[in-house]
């Protein structure tokens, strides 16, 4: 049985705290999905705001190879005839093929919340679901609160899908709308309906307010579900949707069941829309995460080297991922070979540099050094253990000078650094705000008369921890640096009991890294 897959992240997705997407990036994660390979694409309510309905206007201009879009929108309002409601006007000028309507299926909603009678309920599903087949819309009807519905007065939750069903609707989608109902309920009712509805396409949409939105779409599944609905990465209203990018790996890979996912193209398609939605990709995502497959112990390490299957419950490649080793002061020889190699191909295990290394590693790193978020810092280290780290420039002098109260329009710091490059000097200031940032600015302007190359990079993220906090404002710290030159991106780090000195070991690191390459 194949599974057909919506996703609903331009929908539900934008429900989330924190997420706002543009016209053009909805269209450009429509692309994404579609070359991704889901069924159907949720794109949004184009009643409910003008982008969204602008974003059907110009999606109709898409050549999609696999996916349809799917307008979404609620039943016709209580009292009302079909035609003369202009959320389900506004559904059919979409021009989708496939329509999401959402109608209630708890008692408690429809005496509470809209306030009808339980029959006029009905009747609202019943005419919507009509009025759209015989507009020539293919209907998905997401039962809404379905299971605490059920939970509450199951007859009334199976007669709500018992009029979208004789009304035409192709989907019968159980929602879990408040994400509390655990993975035994959600299996057993969910059996229960596809047994009792053999001929039709049973659904199943999860929220995650109690952690298990995942397990929840793998229960219903398992019970019989043949449709599936989640965001790509789980973001969502409150604490999100079911996360596609768990639930498809684990359909396939583990449950053997077939979709029409390319599960190769997951990581890069989850880390595109995060980069669209301007939202960090956890590291710690399953399957797609950067430390999804990502070792550190050294046992763990040593396994991996042996046979990957030792610590890793699925290839990387099979998800689109890698598997990184980092290097750290827990790590053995043979972590730190084996990231040696990557660096020179021709690097010997037997070579005595290796031991010189690894007890440099575990030197810097006794006294605050994290070399595993930091691996330009690494490369650089080891290229000087194994003299191959060349001299760019010599830091001849510096000095910073921070203002306050600063005036209106004025930057909040200064620095001065004069550098030496082959027995010449350069000497230059520059002002900031702060004195890292002036710093920085000063050192790549000096530096940038000796070397054009550098004028093209610069930082994209700061990071600074106490290592010491017993110690108070004497203690040390640690900063990471992240430095990009638009085509890639690298950390270095600095440890010092002096923060700016701590910024600007890193600063140098990161400059002689992109020298050295």
């Amino acid at each position: 049985m194949k599974i057909t897959v919506l996703d609903t992240t331009l929908r539900d997705g934008l429900q989330g705290e924190d997420v706002s997407l543009s016209v053009n990036d909805k269209l450009n994660i429509v692309k994404l999905l579609d070359g991704f390979g889901v069924n159907f694409i949720e794109a949004g309510n184009p009643f409910s705001n003008p982008k969204d309905a602008q974003f059907f206007e110009e999606a109709q201009r898409l050549k999609l190879a696999n996916a349809k879009l799917t307008a979404f929108g609620s039943t016709v309002r209580k009292h009302t005839k079909p035609e003369d409601d202009a959320g389900l006007t506004a559904l059919l000028a979409a021009n989708t093929e496939i329509v999401t309507i959402f109608g209630k299926s708890s008692i408690l909603h429809v005496n509470e919340v809209l306030k009808v009678s339980p029959e006029e309920n009905l009747r609202m599903i019943r005419a919507t679901v009509e009025y759209l087949v015989r507009k020539k819309r293919q209907v998905i009807f997401d039962a809404e609160h379905f299971y605490d519905g059920y939970a509450m007065d199951k007859d009334y939750a199976e007669s709500s899908l018992a009029a979208a069903a004789e009304a035409g609707a192709f989907v019968l989608c159980l929602c879990d709308t408040n994400g509390g109902t655990l993975p035994s309920a959600i299996f057993d009712i969910t059996q229960k309906i596809v047994r009792h509805y053999p001929n039709a396409q049973i659904g199943v949409h999860t929220h995650n307010d109690s952690g298990c939105a995942v397990a929840n779409t793998l229960a219903a599944v398992e019970a019989g579900a043949a449709h599936i609905q989640g965001t790509f990465t789980g973001f969502g209203e409150r604490c999100g949707n079911a996360e596609l990018c768990s639930v498809l790996p684990n359909l396939v890979l583990k449950m053997g069941k077939e979709c029409d996912a390319d599960l190769s193209k997951l990581t890069v398609t989850a880390t595109t829309i995060s980069e669209c939605a301007n939202l960090k990709l956890e590291n710690n995502k399953p399957y797609i995460g950067k430390s999804a497959f990502t070792h550190k112990g050294g046992m763990h390490i040593d396994g991996v080297l042996k046979h990957t299957a030792s610590f890793e419950h699925v290839d990387p490649e099979t998800v689109g991922n890698k598997r990184r080793f980092l290097v750290s002061e827990v790590a053995g020889k043979g972590v730190v070979f084996e990231k040696l190699k990557t660096l020179y191909p021709e690097f010997d295990k037997t070579s005595p540099e290796l031991d010189a290394i690894v007890a440099k590693l575990k030197e810097m790193e006794s006294v605050g050094y994290q070399f595993e978020a930091a691996d330009a810092s690494f490369e650089l280290m080891a290229a000087g253990v194994l003299s191959r780290r060349k001299k760019f420039f010599n830091l001849k002098f510096y000095k910073t000078m921070a203002e306050f109260p600063v005036a209106e329009g004025e930057l909040s710091a200064s620095a001065t650094i004069k550098v030496e490059v082959d027995g010449k000097t350069e000497m230059t200031a520059a002002a900031g705000d702060g004195p890292v940032n002036a710093l920085d600015l000063a050192l790549r302007k000096a530096l940038t008369v000796f070397y054009p190359a550098i004028s093209d990079m610069h930082l994209t993220d700061y990071k600074v921890r106490v290592i010491d906090q017993n110690k108070d404002t004497a203690a040390r710290v640690r900063v990471l640096i992240e430095s990009t030159d638009k085509e890639k991106v690298w950390t270095t780090i600095g440890v010092s009991e002096n923060i700016i000195e701590a910024s600007l070991t890193a600063l140098i690191d990161s400059i002689e890294y992109k020298l050295l390459h």
